[in-house]
């Protein structure tokens, strides 16, 4: 384990903190809801960012009643709007210095950016098929076949 400057603590002063069993954080280890670091001899080093999630985890089990597959859900749901957020915090970034640069430049960019097509291109403009266009065929309700001419 490298050294960062960061605080850790180990398992006993945790459970001690939080007034819990060290089995409950073994418990909540082999449930994936904390992942503590390790020591070359094995022991569990809970960082900051443990110990906040410790907390959420405590918080939704004993204020909110809770239970270990609600909070399981609930955290990987924080951990997708968190990224979600990120993604449209990339993008305003994104449309900020796009306005940024001028509406002009934008036009002219997207001019160049788009293939230019006509709306008839792209929808018929009848909604007749063409005259070489095969009939459907059309199915009695007695179960026989007949043209569709």
């Amino acid at each position: 384990m490298k050294k960062t400057g960061k605080a850790y603590f180990m398992i006993s002063a945790v459970a001690q903190k939080y007034n819990i069993h060290p089995q409950t954080l073994r418990l909540y280890e082999r449930e994936g809801l904390l992942k503590p670091s390790r020591t070359e001899g094995n022991t569990r080093l809970y960082s900051e960012e443990d110990l906040e999630q410790l907390e959420t985890i405590l918080s939704l089990t004993r204020d909110l009643g809770v239970n270990l597959a609600g909070v399981e859900i609930i955290l990987n749901m924080r951990r997708k709007i968190e990224r979600m957020q990120a993604e449209v915090n990339e993008f305003m970034q994104y449309v900020k210095s796009e306005m940024a640069r001028g509406i002009g430049d934008w036009e002219q960019r997207l001019s160049t950016a788009i293939v230019k097509s006509t709306p008839t291109d792209l929808v018929r403009a009848s909604a007749q098929p063409p005259a070489n266009a095969p009939t459907p065929a059309v199915v009695e309700t007695d179960g026989s076949r007949t043209s569709g001419h």
